[in-house]
Parts: structure tokens; C-alpha cells; sequence
């Protein structure tokens, strides 16, 4: 089905220009480029703000987003996409592991894509673990475009069901079960939190904040919204900021071999850089 098929029952009037307008701005704020499949997902993300704003439209929704500027976060965070889990793709806590014990003087790993922050706990969890300790000298950083859900991550609150596939020790050491109101649900532990910095950051701006070096930086399932240009200059400032033994983390889906310019692979999409971007 097409934008302009199908509509005449929706609540609000949505036709092809408006989606044209709204995915252009999605990708001028942040990069990631709509299919025209996404059609539909737009306009049921958008149309709650639209309801909420008390407006007629699309039409006076992207007015009011091109004269208010503080509705861009909103925009933003109904629109992107934050599919997470504790220990996603497994494999990559493994090599963590078996980084942070080749490399005791890691300092700093930036999660570059937090989300609703299980992935950045699950890495302070593999650092602690790594040297049975809380108190490490080791900052990880966690960052996403999205405040919303930036600010879950920040309660580390989450349903009890998020932790199933967890090993019970890890559950024990790690969360505390709610109780009460709380009922549940469970509660990342204080340690745990305090090795967590979260951090508004969208990679297409100029300026992200981050002082290099940055030993290891996880950037998984971020990269596929973007275009190929995108990709390449996000992924050259990335690596600009690891010394010459960092290590970058991507998705499962995501490969860089044709930026080999910048990268080299260290298998099971890691990478290192390549120290010709020096």
C-alpha cells in the first residue's frame, strides 16, 4: 500500500508530501533514512503528537515543528527505533572479557546507543565481573539520541521478565527484585548505576563531547539507518577517537569492508582501526 491509498479513515489527513517532509527532517536531525515502507509506522508515532498538541493535522504538526524548535527532541523520539536486551548478541561480552584482561589499562568504553540502557549495564556487568570489583578505574560512557529513553536507563528500573535469560548469580549480584508497588519488576543495583554515565549525544552533530583516547566503543545496530556516506563519516570520527589498540563494536548486521580505509576486521563484526586515519 502506498501513502496516498488507503487513508481516508485514519483520523488525521497524512498524504505522501507529509511523509516526504517528515522523513527528510528525520534525516537532516539525525541521519537515519526512512523506506518508504516506514509510512505507517510514521504516522501512528506522529499522530500522538499531533493529538496531544491539540492540531487539525499533519500539515499544522510540521508547522508547528518548523516554528518550535524545542519539538524537535520530541519528533526524535517518537521516532526512532530502540529494540534492546540484556547481553544482546552474546559474543560480544565474550570478547569484552577477553579485551579488558589483555588490556588492564582500559579507561574508557563509550556504548554509543544505550537505548533504554540494558546494553550498557550488560558491559558494566562483564567489567565488574572482569575484576570482581565495582570501583574500577574504568568510565563506560552511554549515550543516544533519544532523552526519553535515556532517562529509563537512568532509573535502571525495568519488568522482572527483562532479566529471565540471565544466570541466576548474575541476577543476585546485579538487581534487586521490587517489591509492593514494585511488584515485578527489578532495580539495577547502586554500584552498578555508578559505573554508568548517560549522555544525550546525536552522532551527526559537530560536537559529541567525548575527549579521546576512548578504548572500546560498542555502536551496534546504529550504523543500518544510515546511509553509506553517513556511515563512513560517523564510523571516521568514531575511530579517530581510538588508540591504535581500540577496539570498535558493531552489530550483527552491520560489516565494513569496504572501509577498510578506516577499519580492519578483528572478526565477529569488531574491528580495529586502522592506524593509517592517525
Amino acid at each position: 500500500m502506498t501513502s496516498s491509498e488507503g487513508w481516508d479513515n485514519r483520523e488525521f489527513s497524512f498524504a505522501k508530501a507529509d511523509f516526504d517532509s517528515v522523513r527528510t527532517l528525520l534525516y537532516q536531525l539525525t541521519g537515519i533514512r526512512l523506506a518508504d515502507s516506514k509510512d505507517s509506522m510514521v504516522y501512528s508515532r506522529l499522530a500522538r503528537r499531533v493529538r496531544s498538541l491539540k492540531l487539525q493535522g499533519f500539515s499544522q504538526y510540521l508547522h508547528h515543528l518548523n516554528t518550535h524548535p524545542c519539538e524537535e527532541e520530541h519528533f526524535i523520539n517518537a521516532l526512532t527505533t530502540n529494540l534492546t536486551s540484556f547481553f544482546r548478541e552474546p559474543h560480544h561480552f565474550d570478547i569484552l572479557k577477553k579485551y579488558l584482561i589483555a588490556h588492564p589499562k582500559t579507561r574508557t568504553i563509550w556504548c554509543a546507543a544505550s537505548s533504554t540502557g540494558e546494553e550498557p549495564y550488560s558491559i558494566a556487568m562483564v567489567v565488574a565481573e572482569t575484576f570482581a570489583m565495582f570501583d574500577v578505574p574504568i568510565k563506560i560512557i552511554a549515550s543516544d539520541v533519544d532523552s526519553q529513553v535515556l532517562q529509563k536507563a537512568k532509573a535502571g528500573i525495568y519488568s522482572i521478565d527483562r532479566i529471565n535469560s540471565l544466570a541466576e548469580e548474575r541476577k543476585k549480584q546485579f538487581f534487586f527484585k521490587g517489591k509492593g508497588a514494585f511488584t515485578g519488576m527489578v532495580k539495577v543495583v547502586p554500584e552498578l548505576q555508578k559505573m554508568v554515565e548517560f549522555r544525550q549525544i546525536n552522532l551527526l552533530k559537530s560536537e559529541w563531547s567525548l575527549r579521546e583516547p576512548i578504548d572500546i566503543i560498542f555502536c551496534r545496530n546504529v550504523m543500518i539507518y544510515f546511509d553509506r556516506s553517513t556511515q563512513l563519516k560517523v564510523l571516521e570520527r568514531m575511530v579517530k577517537l581510538l588508540p591504535a589498540d581500540g577496539l570498535y563494536v558493531a552489530g550483527h548486521s552491520e560489516t565494513f569492508n569496504n572501509a577498510t580505509h578506516l577499519v580492519r576486521s578483528a572478526g565477529n563484526t569488531t574491528y580495529y582501526p586502522n592506524h593509517s586515519v592517525r
